[in-house]
């Protein structure tokens, strides 16, 4: 069982940045691609990023592609997401999601495991 715990949530100004970070439990972390994705208030959840089981390919929703960056690091069983000239449109609940398959997180497709979420918040 894949356990996913994020973290790095908080709230911060327009323009500002923020690092989320997800570790896993699972010792096969390598074998999965991790994602993010995120709920705002009042909306249904959305696919944000997604990278694959080695690093080498990484995707993003049009909203934040150019602002966020998704990275991985292995050997710390972790994933990351930096957020940059972060808006107000960006306060959502941030959720970091694994599944063998890079194509299932991509298209938001039976992904087998989530994280509870980090709340991000953007102020004006």
């Amino acid at each position: 069982q894949v356990q996913l715990v994020e973290s790095g949530g908080g709230l911060v100004q327009a323009g500002g940045s923020l690092r989320l970070s997800c570790a896993a439990s699972q010792w096969t972390f390598s074998l999965y691609a991790m994602g993010w994705f995120r709920q705002a208030p009042g909306k249904e959840r959305e696919f944000v990023s997604v990278i694959s089981a080695s690093g080498t390919n990484t995707y993003y929703a049009d909203s934040v592609k150019g602002r966020f960056t998704i990275s991985r690091d292995n050997g710390k069983n972790t994933v990351y997401l930096q957020l940059n000239s972060l808006k107000p449109e960006d306060t959502a609940v941030y959720y970091c999601a694994a599944d063998p398959s890079y194509i299932s997180i991509k298209t938001s497709s039976g992904i087998s495991y989530w994280g509870k979420g980090t709340l991000v918040t953007v102020s004006s």
